[in-house]
């Protein structure tokens, strides 16, 4: 596997899963994680069912569709994300949960990896302050429902580095 093709996303709700399957659509391999793992399993279930509904319509074949569900995996633990090139958290909007969250993704990752975040409200700077490597920090504010709407808004931190600015643009 092509660790360039690898994304986690953190949150399964649907923020979380709608990131997970745009990931996948684009052909990238993407690790679902959360805290509740049968939140895991109820967002893969529920993201297999859209699929079906977009074969019946006649957008994906069966065999588009089965890849696509294929590249999305469950993630067990946080650690199951260190091969990730980009990480983006999709949980609870709370600023000292999310800097705990990416303090401890730092220890996980590779130090190339992009942390983002899909906050809509919080100071992307102020999640990065966790973060030894803040440059690597940077927001990516998907819209709801995010296998619809194909609008990301790439926000920045004071610190984000211009490589992760354009890495995420570019994906």
């Amino acid at each position: 596997m092509d660790k360039s093709m690898i994304i986690g996303v953190i949150g399964a709700g649907t923020m979380g899963s709608g990131i997970a399957q745009v990931a996948a659509q684009a052909g990238h391999t993407c690790f679902l994680y959360d805290t509740r793992p049968d939140s895991v399993d109820k967002a893969l279930t529920g993201m297999a069912k859209a699929m079906d509904k977009l074969v019946e319509k006649g957008k994906f074949t069966a065999e588009e569709a089965a890849a696509i569900k294929a590249r999305i995996k469950p993630a067990k633990d946080l650690k199951d994300l260190s091969d990730c090139v980009l990480v983006i958290e999709a949980i609870i909007e709370d600023l000292v949960v999310k800097k705990k969250l990416f303090a401890d993704l730092e220890a996980i990752v590779g130090a190339e990896t992009v942390l983002a975040t899909n906050t809509s409200s919080l100071s992307v700077t102020a999640i990065a302050a966790a973060c030894n490597k803040s440059e690597r920090v940077i927001g990516l504010h998907f819209f709801n429902p995010a296998p619809i709407l194909p609008l990301v808004e790439v926000v920045p931190g004071l610190q984000t580095a211009h490589g992760s600015v354009s890495a995420s643009t570019d994906l």
